[in-house]
């Protein structure tokens, strides 16, 4: 492979852009579009690119050309909620997903460049170490600044048979399969048929084995009827005095409607004042659920704080759990350093009052009465694997509500079930999603998805709760297998290499 300086700025500047669009291809995984072969291709495209690096400093400007691509297309619907208010804060969308996509391609640029520094350009096992380390980087994405593991190339898998072996490994195998395939399909296309075709048999034994490891058993006679109630609001009409109470009594019709469940589900901040100023109105909702429980997102304040909040309604109208959502948005539930911002008119986007929620005591676990046990979670807490993991004890089911409203229609509504997807598989547990746009949805142990409503649609659904399955192995051990094997997939390479180094040295 030429070095990349004797290309001259013309010639680096094309690589880049051609870098670019084969990150912006490789998001094609991802939900909705979920073309996974393409992003496959395209991986392979943008190993063959870092293999031409033989610098660590020209691998990380070539991952922050192939990253920006990536999460440009990706997390394209990062515009969305500044949309909603266009007057206030459309002139933040574009800056929010510019800097945004190379904010989280920082990462991509880390791992080539931490890749190329370990191994040499042709030095052996240098395919192993820039997938370790890209997909180690992706860890840390998930963790640096509160953590933001969106849209990781491992989630190209979620609509496949590959999704099983999460319940094994989590979601970085996931991402270090996806790299491994597109560097073995770059070596098989180079000529290296041994190393390209023995990475893409694994990847394929991967693929067909994968049902091996599913088979949730389907909810029986006897399961819990579980109600989904999803109004479908606008979020420009959400506090607006005019639409809340049509919104609010649709919500009402739609428990009054039918035969009783054993449970309600309405989505996040379904009411439409504080929780504090909501007796007569609970009271109300006690008497068209009949009997049953209700759960259902609210706002609350305690003091001069206030919290995102999930409640438990009995089946007498009593208050019988609350949960305060701990894992907050930054810039969306909160600002750092909101009291300096806000001075200048700048607050988070989904607040209403204060500078911003304050975040619960952490995860723990909801007494759901006969239905069992629950992992409470609110909206953006679902892409966490360790909110989920880090509750006291197992659960017999995943309770999410959500606002997917501010996520638009084309592709953040359809990541975020995706990544529910994810955490029910991981675990082994059904999941309960209540999205007030959609897509609210039942989700079994190994992931699928077993009734829903579709996205935009006003509506409600009765439908089966699935049992749980036993204790994943990921469910028992976390990332921590994963992370050591990705510490010896970046270390046992680089020291054979300065093991050789010393040898030639020596003669």
């Amino acid at each position: 492979m030429p070095d990349m300086p004797s290309r001259g700025w013309r010639g680096n500047a094309l690589l880049a852009a051609v870098t670019f669009a084969l990150g912006v291809v490789a998001a094609l995984g991802q939900a909705p579009w979920s073309l996974w072969p393409v992003s496959l291709i395209a991986f392979a495209g943008l190993y063959g690119v870092f293999a031409c690096a033989r610098t660590w400093r020209h691998a990380g400007w070539l991952g922050l050309a192939g990253g920006a691509g990536y999460f440009a297309l990706a997390l394209s619907w990062i515009v969305e909620p500044f949309l909603v208010d266009v007057a206030r804060h459309g002139w933040m969308a574009p800056f929010a997903l510019v800097f945004s996509a190379a904010g989280f391609a920082l990462f991509w640029a880390g791992g080539q460049a931490l890749a190329r520094a370990l191994v040499p350009q042709g030095g052996r096992g240098a395919a192993l170490v820039c997938v370790a380390a890209l997909t180690a980087c992706e860890a840390l994405r998930g963790w640096a600044f509160t953590g933001f593991p969106w849209a990781q190339p491992g989630h190209g898998w979620i609509a496949t048979p590959m999704l099983q072996w999460s319940s094994i490994g989590g979601a970085l195998p996931l991402t270090a399969v996806m790299l491994g395939a597109g560097a073995g399909a770059w070596h098989l296309v180079m000529g290296r048929r041994a190393e390209g075709a023995g990475a893409l048999l694994i990847v394929a034994a991967l693929y067909g084995l994968g049902p091996m490891l599913g088979g949730a058993p389907a909810a029986g006679p006897g399961a819990p009827v579980i109600r989904l109630v999803q109004p479908n609001v606008p979020q420009e009409q959400k506090w607006d005095p005019a639409y809340m109470d049509f919104h609010f009594d649709r919500q009402m019709g739609y428990t009054a409607a039918g035969e009783v469940p054993d449970l309600f589900v309405w989505p996040e901040t379904a009411l439409p004042m504080l929780l504090n100023r909501a007796d007569a109105v609970l009271d109300d909702i006690a008497v068209v659920a009949r009997g049953a429980p209700v759960v259902l997102g609210v706002q609350r304040a305690e003091d001069s704080r206030y919290f995102n909040s999930l409640l438990l309604l009995d089946g007498q109208g009593r208050q019988a759990a609350l949960y305060d959502k701990h894992h907050l948005v930054p810039f969306g539930e909160y600002m750092p350093l909101g009291n300096l911002l806000a001075r200048f008119g700048i607050r988070g986007l989904a607040q209403q009052g204060g500078y911003g929620y304050s975040g619960g005591p952490g995860p723990e676990l909801m007494d759901m009465g006969a239905l069992g046990r629950a992992v409470p979670l609110i909206c953006y807490e679902g892409v966490f694997a360790r909110d989920v993991a880090g509750v006291p004890g197992r659960a017999d089911f995943l309770l999410l509500v959500t606002n997917d409203a501010w996520f638009g229609e084309v592709s953040g509504p359809y990541q975020h079930l995706a990544q529910a997807q994810l955490r029910s598989a991981e675990q082994g547990l059904p999941m309960i999603r209540a999205a007030n746009t959609g897509v609210s949805a039942i989700i079994d142990g190994t992931g699928r998805i077993t009734a829903q409503i579709p996205l935009g649609q006003a509506g409600y659904l009765d439908a089966a709760l699935p049992p749980p399955l036993p204790p994943t192995i990921y469910a028992r051990t976390g990332d921590w297998p994963a992370l050591l094997l990705l510490a010896l997939m970046l270390a046992v390479p680089a020291a054979l290499h300065r093991g050789r180094l010393r040898r030639a040295a020596a003669l």
